[in-house]
This record gives C-alpha cells, structure tokens and sequence, in this order.
C-alpha cells in the first residue's frame, strides 16, 4: 500500500501539531497526541499491564523512555524547566507505509529556562541542534507519535559521517 499525498500532509501536520505544543508548554495537547492502547483498541490491562511498551521516547542524553506515564513525565518536567521553546525544523523527511510513518528531521531549537532567582528577567537563551526521528501510527482519531528520538548533533562535524575528527587536508598521523 503506497502512501496518499493526503496521508503525507496529514502526518506532516501531525509533526507540527507536536511541536507547536511543546512551543507553546500546552501539556494537554502535547499528551493527545501520544498513542495510546486505547488507540489501539487493545485493554491496556490485559495488553500491557506495566505500560511500559506502547510509546518511546528518547531525549538528548536520557536513557530511553518506555510507555505513556514515564514519557510524559519527562515532557512535564521538561516544560516545568523550560519558560521559552521554539523549534526551526529543516531537512524535513516524511515517509508513510501503510500504518506507520516515519518522520526525520533536524531540530534547530532556542529555548531559555527560569529567570535566576530574584529576577524578573527570562533566563539565557541557548541554541542546539537535535537530529530527530518521530514515529507516527495511524489510528481512527488520527495519525498519533508512537517514538520519539532526539539525538544532539557534536559541534565540529565535518560532515564525513564520522561525527568530527580532524579537518586538516594533510592529517597523516
């Protein structure tokens, strides 16, 4: 089953509906968005007791993140930590088979944390570049994210697919 450009520009809106609420620190949105068993029309009591195999998630240095309550969590205490956010993606990458899709892209991302104490100023901003993988599932409310992956990209990269290294011509050591 070959994807519909209407399966594409859904799902695509579906990425931009994931991160326009983290944008906007809107946890409620933000958590529909997940899947969920009941998405699946399965009974998560008999499915998956634990909830720990429906969603995954993994943030830049986290260790892997594993069903719905411990992913959200971690959104919670990102957003709690965060009082500004805004995502630049680029290289934007989607593919649909089927019930799945994949989505990659390169998340330009500013944010800036809580004022320091006694200030009424925000906190610095801090610039980063996150490569990401987001993995969306058809479901009948809609395409919903099933994983999330952010890795960081190291500064220096020359761009070999070595993740850095040397970038002198004559670097024979």
């Amino acid at each position: 089953m070959s994807a519909s450009p209407t399966d594409v520009e859904e799902v695509e809106a579906a990425n931009t509906a994931f991160y326009a609420a983290l944008e906007r620190r809107d946890f409620d949105e933000l958590s529909a968005l997940w899947l969920s068993p009941d998405d699946l029309g399965v009974d998560s009591r008999y499915h998956d007791p634990a909830g720990t195999g429906v969603v995954s998630c993994v943030h830049p240095g986290w260790p892997v993140l594993t069903g719905r309550g411990e992913v959200l969590r971690s959104f919670a205490l990102i957003l709690a930590n965060t009082d500004y956010i805004q995502f630049f993606l680029t290289d934007v990458r989607i593919s649909v088979t089927g019930d799945t899709a994949l989505v990659t892209c390169t998340e330009n991302i500013l944010s800036g944390g809580p004022a320091p104490a006694g200030g009424d100023e925000p906190g610095p901003l801090v610039g980063q570049i996150v490569v990401a993988t987001n993995v969306f599932r058809r479901t009948p409310a809609g395409w919903k994210l099933w994983s999330h992956h952010a890795s960081p990209v190291l500064a220096g990269n020359t761009g070999d697919g070595a993740g850095g290294g040397d970038t002198d011509d004559d670097a024979s050591a």
